[in-house]
């Protein structure tokens, strides 16, 4: 009996443990989803380099393309990430795999025309080396703006 309540106890734990970590990863992705929001509407390029692993992709609505165009396109204000309002974000973690949605109103400045967009933009990051990396950056279009909900 002793042994069942020992065993049941240290399972608990063991969950609980596991818990809080999944959860300080989420909320080290989610920070670091919104410093990277940051980072696009000042053009700092250099932390933008460290965080964007070297294989990444990034999808848009006229086209995709690695790190290195994504970064000329950032310095250069082809695409000028103004302002991301968040409503809503959420993370799963896969082994060293990071999933998170943003649901986001996007203000930005393309071809010099100012834009706002609704976006479900999904951002995959990868642990390596006890960093996470951006491996991949996309937005969806929607239909409708993100204070309708």
């Amino acid at each position: 009996m002793r042994t069942t309540i020992f065993g049941l106890f240290i399972m608990l734990v063991s969950a609980q443990w596991g818990f809080a970590q999944n959860s300080a990863a989420e909320k080290e992705i989610i920070q670091l989803s919104k410093d990277k929001w940051e980072w696009m509407a000042d053009k700092d390029v250099d932390k933008l380099d460290d965080l964007f692993h070297e294989k990444s992709m990034f999808v848009h609505m006229g086209g995709s393309w690695g790190k290195e165009r994504e970064m000329q396109i950032i310095e250069s204000g082809g695409i000028w990430y103004k302002k991301a309002d968040i409503h809503e974000v959420s993370v799963k973690i896969i082994d060293n795999t990071a999933i998170l949605l943003n649901r986001i109103d996007l203000l930005a400045e393309v071809g010099g025309n100012e834009v706002t967009n609704p976006f479900e933009v999904t951002e995959v990051y990868v642990n390596q080396d006890e960093s996470w990396k951006l491996g991949s950056l996309s937005f969806t279009r929607l239909m409708s703006r993100g204070d309708d909900h």
